[in-house]
Order: structure tokens, then C-alpha cells, then sequence
């Protein structure tokens, strides 16, 4: 039993750890997946920057359209490359041995990452890259550290170096990272623009979220009532009994 507690500990510890971000303080997100202009704005980034490795294996165009109130000119004239057509799923034509090759792992689809990470990791994550000459795309990450993909949106936000703690012995410790040189977004733009990438993810991950929260709020309304209905009846049933 022992041997068991233990081998559950050490496979389950890694996983939180990395679904925590470490030692990093997530930012909150505070995105709103009733902001429809957020979302579209999320998917145009999502799929002029994500998509080229990244997939949404669940999701079809034509749905995240319909959902998002996007039109079928728009979608196809600014969402849809290549032959791809508005009933398929949003897949890419990166093959699982091509992402180990060029980044040392198979590359994750992200229809689910906000959920099984958080929007808070999702926003956090694509803020705190830096610049880290021993990686091989030259770039490291605050809550993924050794993350093996380049900084795709570095053009926008500029570059970043490393902020280091006081250390007494070992190697020198990430703390924090500063802009060192702006890329074309403000540093509030570029939060904006991650915020709609996030509160995306955080849809397709769930696009019955809303619908769901509303349900909830009609079901328990009903159990309300029908309480009330209840508590009625046995007041009645029960008047007369001595």
C-alpha cells in the first residue's frame, strides 16, 4: 500500500505543478464570454498566430462562426486557409512526428487547454516569455519553463529579459520579466489581445458554457417553486393531525 500511495504521489505531483505554473502567481484573466467582439478577436488571432501547429480538433469553423455571430463571407475571407470548408473541424496539417522533430514533443491541440489548465495559466503563459539563449528557439517561459515552442506573438509584444531573484547558492532564479524592447502592440494592447485569445480558448473548451450557466438558473428557480408547492401540501396534510 505504501508502494502504492507513493508511486500515485510521484505521477500526480508533476501534473499539478505544471497545471499551477510552479512557483509563478497567475495573473487573473478576467475574461467575458458574453463580449462577442473579445471572442472574434480571439479566434482572427488564434488563427493567424495558433493554428499553424496548434489545432481545435472539436471545434468546426461553422459552428464557432454561428456561435460567435460570424458571418460565412467573413469566415471564410479571414478564418479559413487553404481547401478547408466551413463544416470541417479546425485541424492543421502538422503530423505528430513533425512537432517531435521541430520542437521535441507532438504539439497539443488546445480545444480543451482551457480546461485543463485555466484561463488564468492561458494569459499568464503567453505573457511571460524571455528571451534564454540555452533554449533552442531562444526563448523561455515563466510557467512552462523549458517550453519547446518559439514565442510566435514576440512581434507584437516585443522582447522581454529575465528578471532574477537574490540567490545565495545554485543557479540564479527567474523571478519576473521586464520589456525591454516594445514590439507594434502597447503593452495594454498586447494584454487585450491575449485576454480575447484566452476568453477563445476558454469557449471552445465549453462553447455550452453560458447556455448551461442559464439552465441552472431556470432549474433551480423550478426546485424554488416546487419547494414552496411542497411546503404548502404538507401543511395542508398535516393540519389536523394531532
Amino acid at each position: 500500500m505504501k508502494k502504492l500511495i507513493a508511486a500515485l504521489v510521484l505521477t500526480v505531483a508533476p501534473a499539478l505543478g505544471l497545471a499551477s505554473g510552479g512557483h509563478v502567481a497567475l495573473e487573473k484573466a478576467n475574461i467575458d464570454l458574453t463580449d462577442q467582439a473579445s471572442l472574434q478577436s480571439g479566434a482572427k488571432y488564434f488563427v493567424n498566430y495558433c493554428m499553424g501547429c496548434h489545432s481545435l480538433k472539436y471545434m468546426r469553423y461553422n459552428r464557432m462562426a454561428q456561435d460567435l455571430g460570424i458571418d460565412e463571407a467573413t469566415l471564410r475571407e479571414n478564418l479559413i486557409f487553404g481547401d478547408a470548408k466551413p463544416g470541417d473541424l479546425m485541424t492543421n496539417a502538422m503530423r505528430p512526428e513533425d512537432g517531435e522533430k521541430w520542437f521535441g514533443t507532438q504539439v497539443p491541440d488546445l480545444t480543451l487547454a482551457a480546461r485543463w489548465r485555466s484561463p488564468d495559466w492561458i494569459y499568464t503563459y503567453l505573457k511571460s516569455f524571455y528571451t534564454d539563449p540555452t533554449r533552442p528557439y531562444g526563448v523561455n517561459n515563466l510557467v512552462f519553463p523549458a517550453v519547446g515552442m518559439p514565442h510566435v506573438l514576440a512581434g507584437l509584444q516585443g522582447v522581454q529579459e529575465p528578471v532574477f531573484g537574490e540567490h545565495h547558492e545554485g543557479p540564479p532564479v527567474v523571478t519576473g520579466v521586464k520589456l525591454t524592447e516594445p514590439g507594434s502592440m502597447s503593452p495594454d494592447q498586447y494584454d487585450a489581445m491575449v485576454r480575447d485569445i484566452t476568453a477563445f480558448l476558454a469557449y471552445a473548451g465549453e462553447p455550452f458554457k453560458l447556455e448551461r450557466q442559464q439552465l441552472g438558473i431556470y432549474v433551480l428557480l423550478f426546485l424554488g417553486l416546487l419547494f414552496i408547492l411542497a411546503y404548502a401540501m404538507k401543511k395542508e396534510f398535516w393540519k389536523d393531525v394531532h
